[in-house]
């Protein structure tokens, strides 16, 4: 019997049943293959998938702007006691005016005057309701001679992109576990400078005067988690027992920082909270935030 494909010579010395026996095992190899192949594609999919599902900011607004309703107006009683929702209501957009989309005041320089000697101006979804949807914010950023510092802290939901206007800052964030490596610069004006999401960062003014920079930050409402003030000055205190094993400290060195760092959390809430900006133009503050708690 002719076998169509191989040699003459092999034809002659091998027998038909053999050659239907290898024909068998390349087909039940082929199709082992094939499985496995499918076995590895199928998560691959999935996770392509995922991935384009993923956003590195807030998401996509979904039409040319969608400016939110501040508290005082209409429907402000039903998003307060019945809806939360991800952001802000929306403004009928036949409704909107240059007023949604608009800020002044950051050509001030803020009050540095303060136990850090930083102070920072936030401009984000709460000053300008033209930004909600849009996932973006700014800030000033002002510290003081010799040390200003905007202290070790965290931006939950943004990455950060920093540029220096005036001085000379030494800045610096700290990597995820388990690495914990620390990455720093010293800037200095027109440079600029990232510091990605949710890690732990920080900027010291190591010049000799005044120091000015601006941030800008992938969220509409960005977030920040002072380090100190999170563990060490929360409104209901965290156990000493807890923080004195954490970072092996001493039971009354735990204390004596709640205290402290309570007080400074406190004046800076009770600043917030009473300050009254001037409704005119002319005599217009910025109102003022928890003072040098880190941006």
């Amino acid at each position: 019997m002719a076998l169509a494909g191989f040699p003459l010579q092999l034809q002659n010395c091998v027998e038909v049943n053999e050659v239907k026996h290898w024909k068998k095992e390349l087909h039940e190899k082929a199709a082992f293959f094939a499985m496995e192949g499918f076995k590895i594609l199928v998560p691959i999919s999935l996770l392509v998938l995922a991935f384009s599902f993923a956003t590195a900011s807030d998401p996509s607004p979904l039409q040319d702007f969608c400016v939110a309703l501040r508290d005082a107006q209409n429907g402000a009683m039903f998003s307060l006691y019945f809806l939360f929702v991800n952001g802000k209501f929306c403004k009928d957009p036949k409704l909107v005016k240059a007023e949604d989309l608009f800020f002044s005041g950051l050509n001030m320089p803020g009050n540095t005057s303060n136990q850090l000697g930083s102070k920072f101006t936030l401009v984000n979804v709460e000053q300008i309701p033209g930004l909600n949807t849009l996932g973006i914010s700014l800030a000033r950023i002002d510290y003081a001679p010799y040390g200003g510092l905007n202290p070790p802290h965290t931006h939950p939901r943004a990455s950060e992109i920093l540029v220096v206007m005036e001085g000379t800052l030494y800045v610096g964030f700290v990597t995820s576990n388990p690495n914990n490596h620390l990455i720093t610069k010293v800037l200095y004006p027109g440079d600029v400078f990232v510091f990605p999401v949710g890690l732990i960062h920080f900027q010291f003014n190591i010049g000799k005067t005044n120091a000015i920079a601006f941030a800008g930050l992938s969220s509409q409402n960005p977030g920040v988690i002072t380090i100190a003030n999170a563990v060490f000055g929360s409104k209901s205190r965290i156990n000493p027992d807890v923080l004195s094993k954490a970072f092996q400290l001493d039971e009354n060195v735990v204390r004596y920082l709640q205290s402290r760092l309570c007080k400074l959390v406190l004046v800076g809430s009770v600043m917030k909270r009473f300050y009254r900006p001037a409704k005119t133009r002319r005599d217009r503050r910025l109102p003022i935030n928890q003072v040098g708690f880190g941006w």
